[in-house]
């Protein structure tokens, strides 16, 4: 790797002569293919080379990141003696070469993780929602999340899952409320208490008619409007990314797949370059709720906006995702991210709403569908539905249809 980054002679022997060569090379190597930019990986060579004639990598002891911190100190005396200035951030940047070094050679000695209240129990309970119930990654994730949240607020109150009372569980939803969840996400939390306390039940850790008394706040059906920004609030958000910035290009293509298919956010990060079918003008979608796929016909404006995002934007590298980060390190795109992409544009055009997720443009889709005539069925066919019940809300927001309905007169019945 130094023989393709440096030209002088003198420059490339003292890389090639310095401490742990090789180590050296192999770690400019990997950080090379994550996508960095030359000059990234020149500076890093560099640094990499101070690191490494200061702090003692030989044989194959491992390294604490205390020592690590007391060679930096010593690099910053070093140079304070002889009158330069090293900023912290330099310090820093010292300490962070080198503990990426560590960690890549395998050389790195943390300390042992603290494990979180009910690790095991969360783990297990995960296992059981995999294997025995079928659910899915992101259900599977949700109501951990919420379980662990419960159980370190346990901890703090030096109770145990076994030890909860109903009393507790009630003051903990109380709590969420407090902090300003909507009854929705609080009654996702007590769904997922009871799953948890449920499987606790089931393995003889937890009394009978627990869960009965696990109760959240009342919803109703189709008492919520699932709102979206309007259609041509929609139009006007993707042709803001009508531009030559690679940004742009990327989240083009994103907003496009959001809105026009009403794709969930997980479902777009998902997509990977083989789920795109050129040759018959076809986008394959995985469904984790339905343990399928769904084609969509893939349009010649979605279609241009791809092509044009990996030929000219995408970066090269192994990964077969789809939408990837436009800087090193490269890896897929998180959901987050286009959380991000989404909010942060809408904020931009002064476009408000309730919703500014990706889940917005989802319910923007639907309505725009539902205004266009087309039936429940068929809309929840392309959001990808599992049963019409999830689909009937946007009835409700088709407010032009409802005043028509509203206008109706009966005159003529009587």
């Amino acid at each position: 790797m130094f023989e393709n980054l440096y030209r002088y002679s003198r420059v490339l022997a003292r890389h090639l002569d310095g401490p742990a060569a090789e180590e050296r090379d192999r770690f400019v190597a990997h950080f090379a293919a994550s996508g960095a930019t030359r000059d990234s990986v020149s500076n890093l060579a560099s640094e990499l080379l101070v690191v490494a004639q200061r702090l003692d990598v030989s044989g194959t002891r491992a390294v604490t990141p205390e020592e690590v911190a007391s060679v930096a100190d010593r690099w910053v005396r070093h140079h304070r003696r002889r009158g330069r200035r090293i900023s912290p951030d330099r310090r820093q940047r010292f300490v962070q070469v080198a503990t990426d070094w560590l960690r890549f050679m395998g050389r790195l000695q943390l300390p042992p993780a603290k494990p979180g209240a009910g690790t095991d129990l969360i783990d297990e309970f995960a296992r059981h929602m995999q294997r025995e119930r079928g659910l899915s990654p992101i259900t599977i994730n949700n109501r951990c999340w919420h379980v662990r949240a419960f159980l370190t607020w346990l901890a703090e109150q030096h109770r145990g899952a076994e030890d909860a009372t109903l009393h507790q569980v009630d003051a903990f939803l109380s709590m969420r409320g407090v902090q300003g969840w909507c009854r929705a996400s609080i009654a996702t939390a007590a769904t997922a208490l009871r799953s948890f306390y449920a499987h606790m039940t089931a393995t003889g850790r937890c009394a009978e008619g627990f869960v009965a008394g696990i109760e959240g706040p009342p919803l109703f059906k189709q008492e919520a409007l699932a709102v979206g920004p309007c259609w041509d609030d929609v139009q006007r958000l993707i042709a803001s990314t009508d531009t030559d910035q690679p940004r742009d290009i990327r989240d083009r293509v994103i907003l496009m797949l959001l809105a026009i298919y009403g794709l969930r956010r997980g479902e777009v990060v998902a997509l990977t370059l083989d789920d795109i079918d050129w040759e018959r003008d076809i986008l394959h979608v995985a469904r984790p709720k339905q343990r399928c796929k769904h084609d969509y016909p893939l349009t010649t404006e979605v279609g241009n906006a791809i092509l044009r995002y990996v030929r000219e934007v995408r970066p090269r590298c192994a990964s077969r995702r789809l939408f990837l980060t436009l800087k090193a390190p490269l890896v897929p795109l998180a959901p987050n991210g286009l959380h991000h992409a989404v909010a942060s544009r809408l904020e931009a055009l002064g476009i408000r709403c309730p919703r500014t997720g990706p889940h917005a443009l989802r319910h923007a889709c639907a309505t725009h569908l539902v205004a266009e005539g087309l039936s429940l069925k068929q809309i929840g066919d392309h959001l990808g539905h599992r049963s019409a019940s999830a689909t009937r809300t946007y009835a409700k927001v088709d407010l032009v249809g409802l005043r028509q309905v509203a206008d109706f007169s009966l005159g003529g019945l009587l």
